[in-house]
């Protein structure tokens, strides 16, 4: 059952001054009845004061203990009321406010309901009394009994507005309460969970980043070393061999260079990057640039080439850098290695092998190159596939959905190389 929340002490505080507030307007009341002589003729004038002070005193722990506050109550205004000494003004606002609360703060939602039945059952039944009393009273005869009956109406009415207006308002407050406890309650889930979607964010926008760096930086070092290895061997025999090749370590790095400014640039910018960034128009750029590094690459397009997304795009391009990063790595300057790209139905496949005939050497395994290939092309609801050939080399195989459709379970990635034996090529 939803309960709002419990009174704090600034609330017994706000309690403590009606209170005093209503207590001094009720001991005001009673003076100055008492100077028109209508009241507190018959009764010494501190029983009415005493009435006045005690009436609002349980108003103090009326959120706290809101049920013995309105009883405490009762019993002191039935027991002032028989005694002469109520004063009609400030008490009717003090008992208000008890029989309000049992309905506004009373967790127990059924002693609530049936406290108030109590009270107001006994409150008529004391009126029911005073009533048949009054109508004997020698002064009822002298007014007569049609202004007595009309005054009777008078008091019920009030007291029916009195009590009717604390049991609605009453409820209405706790219900009031108890949504603006749920609203809290939905406004703090919300905010968790957009901390929680803010981080991550983070994380998978410093994933991107790495994968990009690893991409640029790998692909074109790679390069680079290749390249200074066989400047260094031909250095004293064939200057001029070792200088294109010094030239092609100068090229490599300045296309470092411009991809790293290009994707500080896109990264600064507010777009998602993906209008910058590389795609399958730049793949014959990619082919030339690893054969000026020595590299032996063919690259063939099957199928009528269509426009895709400029993710599924992007994925493609750094499936192919990758695969030929670490067939240079691996493979060996005299490999030939063989750049596919189909154009099925409703995928797009690329496909990199090489024949494994070259002299590099390597370890065995998946290291973050294809991991994050792997990443890429399942964030895309593609499919990867990375291992030895039957026939020797090696092979890396996407399939990406042509519009880069969401990963499903089906679409999980698969590593052939987990259930091949080794081979002499492998990838990082």
């Amino acid at each position: 059952m939803p309960v709002r929340k419990a009174p704090n002490a600034s609330s017994t505080r706000a309690d403590a001054t009606l209170a005093g507030v209503l207590a001094a307007i009720g001991c005001l009341m009673v003076a100055l009845t008492d100077m028109t002589g209508l009241q507190f003729a018959d009764i010494p004038i501190w029983a009415p004061l005493l009435a006045a002070l005690l009436l609002p005193l349980p108003l103090v722990w009326r959120r706290r203990f809101p049920v013995p506050a309105a009883i405490a109550q009762i019993v002191i205004y039935v027991a002032a009321g028989e005694s002469g000494a109520i004063e009609l003004y400030a008490s009717q606002v003090a008992l208000f406010m008890g029989f309000y609360s049992i309905g506004a703060w009373d967790p127990d939602r059924r002693r609530a309901f049936w406290s108030r039945v109590v009270i107001s059952l006994l409150m008529a039944a004391w009126l029911a009394a005073s009533a048949v009393r009054g109508f004997f009273d020698p002064e009822t005869g002298e007014r007569g009994v049609s202004a007595y009956f009309a005054l009777l109406m008078i008091q019920v009415v009030v007291n029916a507005a009195y009590f009717g207006g604390g049991w609605i308002f009453g409820d209405r407050a706790w219900r009031s309460a108890i949504e603006q406890e749920r609203l809290a309650a939905a406004h703090a889930e919300i905010e968790a969970q957009q901390q929680q979607l803010a981080d991550q964010a983070v994380s998978l926008e410093r994933l991107r980043i790495a994968r990009e760096l690893h991409d640029v930086v790998a692909h074109h070092v790679s390069a680079m070393g290749v390249q200074a290895g066989a400047a260094r061997r031909v250095l004293a025999t064939d200057q001029e061999k070792a200088a294109d090749a010094l030239r092609h370590v100068e090229a490599s790095a300045r296309e470092a260079i411009t991809e790293l400014r290009s994707l500080v640039v896109t990264l600064r910018s507010e777009d998602d990057g993906a209008a910058a960034a590389p795609d399958l128009d730049a793949l014959p750029d990619l082919v030339e640039a690893a054969r000026t590094s020595g590299q032996r690459v063919t690259l063939a397009t099957i199928g009528e080439p269509r426009r895709v997304t400029p993710m599924v795009g992007l994925t493609a391009f750094r499936v192919v850098q990758e695969a030929l990063t670490n067939a240079r790595k691996h493979a060996g300057p005299v490999a030939e290695v063989d750049v596919r790209v189909r154009y099925l139905p409703d995928e797009l496949e690329v496909e990199i092998a090489d024949d494994g005939h070259g002299s590099g050497a390597g370890q065995h395994g998946a290291g973050a190159g294809v991991l994050g290939m792997r990443e890429r092309v399942a964030a895309l609801g593609g499919s990867l596939e990375v291992g030895p050939r039957s026939r020797g080399g090696w092979l890396v195989r996407a399939r990406i959905p042509a519009h880069g459709g969401a990963a499903r379970p089906t679409d999980a990635a698969t590593d052939p190389a987990d259930a091949a034996p080794a081979a002499p090529t492998t990838t990082v």
